[in-house]
């Protein structure tokens, strides 16, 4: 008890840090699917659409087979696009899966239902040896 009154600020840092990590890896981030599990998603046929949210330079530089290219910033206001694929398994695609978990809000509050984000985004899908379209 002594330590931690004499090293109150260091006790505290620590219990802050560990309680911000502890956060971060509980707190819900949507359904993701493997790049395994994208592949099988995608090869069903017409039931998947795939949505990848990089910039425009990065979509260029390489994408999956079909995807649709809407720039983060901008899916809020162009959902309207995507009005045939309400129906379908959508997969959002982003660099490293940090930012699909947006995507996936923004798409869910326009009324998509079945989303998910490719988990560790097109970084994950290379690392797999998986092909991409340029």
């Amino acid at each position: 008890m002594k330590f931690i009154i004499d090293h109150f600020i260091t006790v505290a840092i620590a219990l802050l840090s560990g309680g911000a990590l502890l956060w971060l890896s509980l707190a819900p981030r949507g359904r993701v699917a493997s790049p395994l599990q994208a592949t099988q998603m995608i090869n069903r046929g017409k039931s998947t659409a795939v949505i990848d949210v990089r910039s425009v330079d990065a979509f260029a530089a390489g994408h999956l087979r079909d995807a649709k290219h809407i720039p983060l910033a901008d899916l809020g206001n162009r959902t309207g696009e995507l009005d045939k694929s309400k129906v379908k398994t959508i997969v959002v695609v982003d660099q490293d899966g940090k930012h699909a978990g947006k995507a996936a809000r923004l798409l869910k509050a326009a009324g998509f239902e079945d989303i998910y984000g490719l988990e560790g985004g097109i970084a994950a899908w290379t690392a797999a040896g998986l092909p991409l379209i340029k």
